[in-house]
């Protein structure tokens, strides 16, 4: 072969392995991989603890719970091909598509009651029931981003700080009059966050909840004086909600379902020890102590299996996901994909501080889901929706994208 033969086919050779190296690059700059490795990671644990619980519990299966995960990666992978930017232009046609969402369930044909809540729907012929509310958290999310974007990182007005809590709390007060409180502190927080981050000053935020905690104050001594005049029926906070709150208070002062569910939770917790009883060995969730052991305190069922390493591992996973989507907003151009980003770091931290809170006895006990390792489908799904906009922020987080 002559030398010009030669060094056509080296330069040849050296296009293709370029090009193989740029598919490569172009493949890997657009996935962050602390997003995608946190997630698999905690989907894997939460797999394994459904797993484990429905070695005992019966309504814990685990081919459903695996179809949630499938249907999430299948969400998160179309929505990580998507360009959410065009999103900020249309806020009022979110809050439309929020509220609908929210009372979804009581439209006709679609309601479905579970655990004597109307919150869930049942797809007609297949069967499939979902809870509207978990996607409503993301499109709040959304929502809030647009509007906090207008303003260009600085509000500079308190009427339009007002505005901005005044349109959040549309949402908020109808997940309350659907009757989930639980969820509705998820949407206020998520919201609050994005309120917070697009330039709101720090004493009107100050301010704000100084009056949140009034209101609330107000509102149960309020509460008390109608329910002894008129009965439970004309409560705003109803007496299982009011149980609550006084469990969480002090729990050996009531002998309610709600002060027996957290006794069981902390003994669960406790008798774990550091490495755990082991799959299947989980004896108050496997017995019947433990309501819920597969939703609800998912979080003492996995201490009472795991143990402290299990619990500090998984500290660590959450970590790393919320630490790695701050890191996207950071790198992300576009403000209102930025506010996306630091608004759904908001959702999962509330819901993982409330959910391992009222394991514990730190936080009053709501139905809120621990992400990527509650059972349900409905929470899965939106939780992979979750990474899948985080995906998506990242694989645009510049203007060229």
């Amino acid at each position: 072969m002559s030398q010009a033969s030669q060094s056509r086919t080296k330069n040849t050779l050296n296009r293709v392995n370029r090009s193989r190296s740029a598919a490569q690059g172009g493949w890997r700059s657009s996935v962050h991989m602390g997003v995608l490795a946190a997630w698999v990671c905690l989907m894997a644990f939460g797999a394994l603890v459904v797993w484990s619980a429905s070695l005992t519990i019966a309504d814990a299966s685990i081919s459903r719970h695996l179809l949630g995960i499938g249907l999430g990666v299948a969400c998160a992978i179309v929505i990580w091909r998507s360009d959410l930017r065009e999103l900020a232009n249309i806020s009022t046609a979110l809050l439309v598509i929020d509220i609908v969402c929210i009372f979804l369930p009581y439209v006709p044909g679609l309601s479905y009651n579970a655990k004597g809540m109307t919150g869930w729907i049942r797809f007609p012929l297949i069967g499939l029931t979902f809870q509207p509310v978990e996607i409503v958290k993301l499109i709040t999310v959304f929502f809030m981003s647009s509007l906090g974007a207008q303003y260009n990182g600085r509000i500079d007005t308190v009427r339009d700080y007002l505005k901005l809590c005044g349109m959040l709390a549309i949402p908020f007060v109808c997940i309350i009059i659907q009757g989930d409180l639980g969820s509705s502190l998820v949407v206020f927080f998520a919201g609050a966050v994005v309120i917070m981050m697009s330039g709101a000053r720090k004493e009107w935020v100050l301010s704000t909840i100084a009056v949140i905690i009034g209101l609330v104050s107000l509102i149960l001594a309020t509460d008390s004086i109608i329910d002894g005049m008129l009965g439970d029926s004309a409560s705003l906070i109803k007496q299982y909600q009011m149980n609550r709150l006084l469990v969480f208070m002090d729990p050996t002062s009531s002998d309610s379902d709600e002060a027996y569910n957290l006794l069981q939770s902390l003994i669960a917790v406790g008798s774990g020890g550091f490495f755990g009883k082991g799959i299947g060995n989980a004896t108050q969730s496997g017995s019947g102590f433990l309501p819920e052991a597969h939703t609800d305190f998912v979080f003492a069922l996995l201490s009472e299996t795991f143990g402290f390493a299990g619990a500090l591992l998984l500290l660590v996973l959450f970590g790393i996901l919320m630490l790695s989507t701050v890191r996207v907003a950071i790198k992300s151009d576009n403000l209102f994909l930025r506010l996306v980003c630091v608004g759904i770091v908001g959702m999962w931290m509330f819901q993982i501080f409330e959910n391992i809170g009222m394991c514990i006895g730190l936080m009053p006990i709501t139905g809120i889901p621990l992400p990527f390792i509650s059972f349900g489908s409905s929470s899965m799904i939106a939780q992979c929706c979750a990474i899948g906009i985080v995906q998506s922020i990242w694989r645009c987080r510049t203007k060229s994208a």
